[in-house]
């Protein structure tokens, strides 16, 4: 009974150090995971700021000029929106901001969305999704040029109910397969112009620079924002 007890007691102490040493590794790997992760996911952020508005469009630190935006719903944040923006001689020329789409087929997607005060698309860029590989994931520059569509793009180009993808009446192509990805891509663009032109003079102000007059009012449908129905494709 004796050599039974301190054979029991052996196997105990034995589990619980495989454990503490199983524990501690899964614990170390998940540290220095995540700042891969988390590094990996900075230089992706950073070669699509460039991608949207290229260095030589620009003479400022993109990366270092950002600015505080007022939270709205149209981005999907109930807090300030941290955009960055492109100057050249001190004049600032553009501005990205990310932006999410909650309704991607696998959760959200989130964006970067680069445009002029004028309001006009300088470019968009996926950064984040789980959409499904092969179909819905074609929304990345790697997988197609689809995401390219979206530049020199604005509220009026085209008109407010033509912001949908092929399927739905807009002019916007969906994959074979998917339109879900693509039709959510398309809304929340949309609705980052709409934010955009809301905004206008307060993030003129926050930029420093002068206001200019509107050309063009909200018109009804660009307020509602033209939230899309949910639909498998």
């Amino acid at each position: 009974m004796a050599a039974l007890a301190q054979s029991i007691r052996r196997n105990a102490i034995g589990l619980g150090l495989f454990a503490i040493i199983t524990g501690g590794t899964i614990a170390v790997t998940q540290v220095m995971t995540a700042e891969r992760i988390e590094e990996q996911a900075a230089r992706a952020e950073a070669k699509a700021l460039f991608e949207i508005i290229p260095e030589s469009e620009h003479d400022n630190n993109l990366l270092t000029d950002t600015v505080e935006l007022p939270a709205n719903k149209r981005l999907d944040s109930g807090e300030p929106v941290t955009a960055w923006v492109a100057r050249r001689n001190g004049r600032p020329t553009g501005l990205i901001m990310p932006v999410v789409a909650p309704d991607g087929y696998s959760g959200d997607i989130h964006l970067l969305v680069g445009v002029n005060l004028e309001g006009e698309i300088l470019g968009v860029r996926v950064t984040s999704h789980r959409e499904t590989p092969g179909l819905g994931d074609r929304i990345e520059t790697k997988k197609s040029d689809w995401i390219h569509s979206f530049t020199g793009r604005s509220l009026g180009n085209p008109e407010p109910k033509r912001w949908n993808v092929k399927k739905n009446g807009g002019v916007f192509d969906q994959f074979t397969g998917a339109t879900i990805s693509p039709r959510a891509v398309v809304k929340a663009v949309q609705k980052s112009l709409i934010y955009f032109r809301e905004h206008r003079s307060d993030i003129r102000d926050i930029l420093n620079e002068p206001a200019s007059p509107r050309k063009n009012p909200l018109t009804p449908e660009e307020i509602a924002g033209q939230t899309p129905e949910r639909e498998h494709s």
